[in-house]
């Protein structure tokens, strides 16, 4: 015959596996997380994405644009979620991550109709002319700057000016052209001065 604290210790043995089993089957699907947008079309997606950025959500369209293009990653709406994400990525204040995002674009689609828009803002991201009060009260010039990113935008603004010279952001690139040759004539003059 058995001894009852063997029984006992036996049986308190097979709860704790059956627990643990129980534990492990259901556990992973405590820890993950509900997905909110697993049943969302394209349109969707891109609708939500517009309605952030509308609101000034640059991040959460950010997020929104990267589940769209990880879900569906081919297409007219594709093709607007990588603009709109690059437009994003500028007004969050992210100019690397806009540079890669148009420039992904220019490579992806070259002869998308909207291609002098990421032409654009990649030269936005890359340089904005100083325009604060502050800014023209210290004192503060560009060209005592790093030009790597100047020169970068002057490609982009000549590269946008070439290919599509009609295009509505055509007059504002000319304009900004003209300041950035001011800017890399004045380092230049400012490197001279130096040596």
């Amino acid at each position: 015959m058995l001894n009852p604290s063997v029984l006992n210790t036996q049986r308190l043995i097979w709860s704790g596996v059956l627990l643990f089993a129980v534990m492990l089957t259901s556990g992973c699907a405590i820890l993950e997380e509900k997905d909110e947008t697993a049943g969302w079309t394209a349109e969707r997606f891109l609708s939500v994405g517009q309605k952030q950025m509308a609101s000034g959500d640059w991040v959460g369209a950010i997020d929104t644009y990267k589940k769209l293009l990880g879900r569906f990653p081919y297409g007219r709406i594709a093709e607007q979620a990588q603009l709109d994400s690059a437009y994003a990525y500028f007004k969050n204040s992210e100019p690397a991550l806009t540079v890669a995002a148009a420039d992904r674009f220019i490579q992806m689609h070259p002869t998308h109709p909207n291609v002098d828009y990421a032409f654009y803002l990649k030269g936005l991201a890359l340089f904005e002319p100083p325009d604060s009060l502050f800014d023209s009260l210290s004192g503060y010039n560009p060209a005592n700057n790093d030009i790597g990113p100047v020169r970068e935008a002057f490609v982009a603004y000549q590269e946008l000016i070439s290919r599509f010279p009609d295009s509505r952001y055509a007059p504002d690139t000319r304009r900004r052209l003209i300041y950035i040759i001011n800017v890399l004539a004045t380092h230049e003059v400012e490197v001279a001065r130096y040596y």
